[in-house]
């Protein structure tokens, strides 16, 4: 009898473990979080990057819109935390990974280029514009700034600072000045620019010496969100900003009901997923 006793206890022993690995001193199957960015098209843009790497599947209808709920296949089943783009650097050590815009990595300190485990193969869909309210897209002013972020001094900025962090999107960079405009009259004058801190700024810099050579002054006012920028440019406190791409914008204006357009193409910031508790990719698939 004891015997028998014995050998129903081992039995539903082993039906419990193979139920459960924890009662067995496994543990349950580990799952790792990702911090997104939570607004709506670099949200997309994150998720987009993971499913090229074939970590999840997304609609097919929800393109750069995309959020996790559209998420369609979650196979390694990871956990997603929505945090504000420029503060994801800031939870990296919170989370087991994170994905991240290049202008925020660079500002955090965190060299795309070798800490970056995965980046976006192309990402000219996202090219960072000069912007500016609708109907001072003619102005000389616009046309002066334009020319001068167009130019070839930015262009080799650019390429000799970032080493392919950051990308220029200029094809025919210029000599910083455009000859339909009025220098002389714009001379002693201020243009007002919001950005953020960098590579925009930093960028800016280059762009403010081509328009001091003309007496113009660009005061570059920095902001560390993704919203100010184009409020004050709204409002018409400030003239332009350089901060965004065409989806975030053409997203902002929809959801806000403002008029700011693009004057100039800049530069492509691919976005990468870098380590936070992890420092491998590979845990991900196991």
């Amino acid at each position: 009898m004891k015997k028998t006793l014995a050998l129903i206890l081992t039995l539903a022993l082993v039906v419990a473990c193979l139920g459960s690995f924890t009662a067995c001193g496994k543990t349950e199957e580990t799952t790792y979080t990702i911090a997104v960015p939570n607004d709506t098209t670099n949200e997309a843009r994150a998720l987009l990057l993971l499913e090229t790497l074939g970590y999840i599947t997304i609609d097919a209808d929800a393109g750069i819109t995309a959020t996790i709920s559209d998420i369609t296949d979650n196979p390694y089943n990871l956990q997603f935390s929505e945090v504000e783009a420029a503060q994801i650097p800031n939870v990296l050590q919170d989370v087991d990974f994170g994905i991240i815009n290049s202008n925020y990595a660079i500002a955090a300190d965190i060299d795309p280029m070798t800490e970056a485990l995965a980046m976006e193969g192309s990402a000219s869909a996202y090219v960072n514009i000069v912007c500016v309210r609708e109907g001072n897209e003619d102005t000389d002013e616009a046309k002066a700034l334009a020319a001068a972020v167009y130019s070839q001094a930015v262009a080799d900025f650019i390429t000799e600072t970032y080493s392919g962090s950051v990308v220029s999107a200029v094809d025919n960079p210029g000599t910083g000045y455009d000859d339909t405009v009025d220098y002389d009259a714009l001379a002693g004058t201020t243009i007002t620019i919001a950005c953020s801190p960098a590579p925009h700024a930093e960028i800016l810099a280059v762009a403010a010496e081509i328009l001091a050579e003309k007496d113009i002054t660009l005061d570059i006012m920095e902001f560390t969100d993704y919203v100010q920028p184009n409020t004050v440019v709204e409002s018409g406190e400030v003239f332009a900003n350089y901060f965004q791409h065409v989806p975030y914008l053409d997203d902002f204006n929809a959801e806000n009901g403002t008029h700011i357009v693009s004057i100039a193409g800049v530069h492509v910031e691919p976005m990468g997923i870098y380590g936070g508790k992890q420092t491998s990719l590979d845990v991900i698939t196991g």
